[in-house]
């Protein structure tokens, strides 16, 4: 497929419709490195990845669980079933998961904007390398994202953010269409 066609079609599958089989340690190399081919002033990098696969996925929903415990505690409120399963299985389906964190930092020439702009590229650079490589990803972030215990627990440090979770697997389903943004709404020109 051309990448004009790709583009174009170009659809996420939910998380809870990816499965086995994962791509394997070289096609999760390739992805990762794919991804990493953005545009980065400076040369900088400002990113890392986590990979969760595993047991570690159920790990991961075990302190989401634990975690959404204390809060609805700290508001006086009990978690209902669905909520406390949510938690407990987000990271259930898709064989890996791949945690985008931002690392940008104050630099004297490259604004953390800048910096943060790259680390989005990377991010839409994993769904498409994904794609390129026969599987399917999504891009999700969730209360967990800034939740610092969870990124605690996830080895970030200070200032570090995660710009994602990556669930990349096999699709169950074809992708359905939805409502794309109407360009007329979006585009001027300067001067007018």
């Amino acid at each position: 497929m051309d990448l004009k066609s790709y583009l174009s079609g170009r659809r996420t599958i939910p998380s809870a419709h990816l499965s086995q089989p994962g791509p394997d340690e070289n096609q999760i190399n390739e992805i990762l490195t794919l991804a990493s081919r953005t545009p980065d002033h400076g040369k900088l990098a400002p990113w890392r990845f986590v990979l969760i696969e595993g047991q570690g996925r159920e790990q991961l929903g075990q302190i989401c669980l634990t975690r959404s415990l204390e809060l609805a505690d700290k508001e006086g409120r009990v978690l209902t079933p669905a909520e406390a399963d949510k938690a407990a299985t987000v990271f259930n389906n898709a064989p890996i998961i791949v945690v985008l964190i931002s690392t940008a930092q104050s630099h004297p020439k490259i604004p953390v904007w800048e910096q943060e702009l790259a680390v989005g590229a990377v991010g839409m650079n994993l769904i498409h390398a994904s794609n390129s490589v026969g599987f399917s990803a999504q891009w999700l972030t969730g209360w967990m994202s800034f939740d610092s215990v969870v990124t605690k627990k996830l080895g970030l440090v200070a200032k570090e953010k995660i710009a994602g979770f990556f669930h990349i697997g096999t699709p169950l389903e074809k992708p359905v269409e939805r409502a794309r943004p109407d360009l007329t709404t979006m585009v001027s020109r300067w001067p007018r």
